[in-house]
């Protein structure tokens, strides 16, 4: 559990144990007359809303990290009642519709009364094209007598029929991989590309069955989760050579889908350019012609769809902001399960909620050695003092006592009590946290705020399909987007969801290229928008398809710029007018 480190804590001078909400394990340090304070204020304040809402919470306390701990019998009508919550639009302004079991997936609705409001609304055309998403996964999806067909199909390998000749159903089958962020980037930009090209979506569950364990599912009497029974042996492991990989086909099949029951489209970060002029088919090519096909990515694809002559038209329409379309998409499409819900909004409600200000830093460091890297804590504490993000510390003397907070402090303060300030570190170490907080228990803030840092975990290695690592994930992905202002590693997708989610323009924190020397100066950028890098974009113009590295996408395409931590990434963002002298 994390400390307030500020000022004086007398909760540090005592030894007993206590029990983490988040991680529900002991540790060590708190006094027990501090915990009763504390659990006696927290008791007080739960009364008080039990009182003051209709219909009461129920309170369901479970033992374990996979019990549902909170389930709320009226999720809009509870809170929206409470006198010291204002009414807030649970449906996002269109973008949900009402209806779903509010038992079964909290977070759904109750998330609108811990996000700030969202930074774009959704468009009417948006609205109108989820809503017929939202059918054709009813009408076609798993359950349904027309994927009964098509599986059929697909199982005894015929291939004589184009897919809109089979009850009007096609289907993209996703298989996401890589760390948790990596796989929410591709389901919110495999879903996008679904709605463009009229399929339901069907994503892999996963190791152990991860999806369903982490996300709520986002269609009404509908299901993305593709079923155990799927009849394609060994999909997950077709490479890009494949026979049926896209580029196969058009470069050296000239597009002929002759005896192939399926397309396989890979459109991972390293994909070969034959590959990723599926991003350049404009639907009238062979692509229509299976009913089946199979995505296999592990990155944000979205920047490339906007080179597709064939959808550019209907991309400005759904999304008039460009700056916004992970944002709006994730706020749609991934909405944490009860057991991981319960642990944000635990967390959230005992460190963060009354907070004058809360700063959210996500560190990713890309080399794997046990020992941290003061390099990394130095960049950190350039940027958050660069960008005024969190305030200096002074000496004994009165100085300011870190070199890194030269640069002044953040406003904040004056009279009546301290402003205060709490830190949410997010990252696989737990040094970087606890050195910034032993920083401020040594030392007074110039401003006299109070800084409290906290990390609800810190798992040291990284775990690709580990149930409670990806669950302690994705609630930590949830807390960073619950935070008002966002210091983001570079190349990191694990920040990018987190900010994406918030609907921040996030500080991003150079990647050093050699973790042994100086940190970068300077060590971040404000980011031109909120949207992810895709790692992975073409780098040719559609119209031609020629290969070409060095293309100016700003002059092809004003919204869609080379990343600020990744040169040869790719990024969404609103253009850039000049203005004339």
């Amino acid at each position: 559990m994390s400390r307030t480190v500020a000022r004086e804590d007398p909760s540090w001078l005592g030894i007993e144990e206590e029990v983490s909400p988040f991680t529900g394990k002991k540790s060590t340090a708190k006094a027990a007359a501090a915990d009763v304070r504390r659990w006696s204020s927290v008791v007080n304040a739960t009364l008080v809303v039990l009182i003051m809402t209709m219909p009461p919470l129920l309170l369901l306390l479970g033992g374990g990290l996979a019990a549902p701990t909170v389930w709320i019998k009226s999720t809009v009508s509870s809170i929206g009642s409470s006198q010291r919550e204002p009414k807030k639009d649970v449906l996002l302004g269109g973008l949900l519709v009402p209806g779903f079991d509010e038992h079964s997936c909290a977070s759904r609705y109750q998330a609108a009364y811990y996000h700030k409001d969202m930074a774009r609304r959704p468009s009417p055309h948006l609205i109108k094209r989820l809503r017929e998403q939202e059918a054709l996964q009813r009408r076609c999806g798993p359950g349904t007598e027309p994927y009964a067909r098509a599986s059929q199909r697909l199982k005894s390998g015929q291939t004589d029929a184009a897919g809109d000749e089979i009850d009007g159903c096609r289907y993209l089958v996703l298989i996401s991989y890589r760390g948790l962020g990596n796989r929410m980037l591709a389901m919110a930009s495999a879903f996008l590309y679904a709605m463009l090209t009229d399929r339901v979506l069907l994503v892999d569950r996963g190791y152990g069955d991860t999806l369903t364990s982490l996300f709520c599912e986002p269609f009404p009497n509908a299901t993305w989760a593709l079923p155990h029974d799927f009849p394609l042996e060994n999909f997950k492991d077709l490479g890009e050579d494949a026979p049926e990989s896209y580029g196969n086909v058009a470069v050296n099949r000239s597009g002929s889908v002759t005896g192939l029951r399926f397309v396989y489209l890979h459109l991972d970060h390293a994909a070969s350019q034959a590959n990723r002029l599926v991003y350049c088919d404009d639907h009238r090519q062979f692509l229509h012609r299976l009913q089946w096909a199979v995505l296999r990515t592990d990155q944000y694809m979205a920047p490339g769809l906007f080179f597709n002559l064939a959808y550019r038209d209907e991309l400005d329409r759904l999304f008039p902001s460009k700056d916004s379309v992970f944002h709006i998409l994730s706020r749609y499409l991934l909405h944490p399960t009860n057991d991981i819900w319960g642990m944000v909004t635990r967390y959230y409600d005992s460190y963060l909620r009354n907070a004058d200000e809360r700063v959210g830093i996500q560190i990713r460091v890309f080399e794997n050695r046990d020992t941290p890297f003061q390099q990394v804590l130095d960049q950190i504490l350039a940027c958050t003092s660069q960008e005024h993000l969190l305030p200096a510390v002074v000496g004994a003397a009165g100085g300011v006592s870190s070199p890194a907070f030269k640069a002044g402090a953040a406003g904040g303060g004056g009279g009546g009590g301290a402003r205060s300030v709490a830190v949410l570190v997010t990252g696989l170490s737990s040094w970087y946290a606890d050195s910034i907080r032993e920083m401020y228990w040594k030392s007074a803030t110039v401003t006299g705020e109070a800084v409290r840092v906290h990390q609800p975990s810190h798992e040291e290695h990284q775990h690709y399909f580990h149930g409670e690592h990806d669950m302690k994930a994705l609630a930590e992905i949830y807390l960073l987007s619950l935070t008002d202002k966002i210091v983001a590693s570079g190349w990191s997708t694990f920040g990018y969801a987190g900010y994406g989610l918030a609907g921040h323009t996030p500080y991003l924190l150079f990647r050093p290229m050699n973790y042994s020397e100086p940190a970068p100066n300077p060590p971040c950028t404000r980011a031109m928008s909120m949207e992810p890098c895709s790692h992975g974009a073409p780098g040719f113009e559609c119209t031609r398809k020629e290969i070409n590295r060095n293309i100016d996408t700003g002059v092809l395409l004003p919204h869609v710029r080379p990343c600020e931590d990744m040169s040869w990434g790719l990024k969404l963002t609103e253009p850039v007018v000049e203005k004339k002298v």
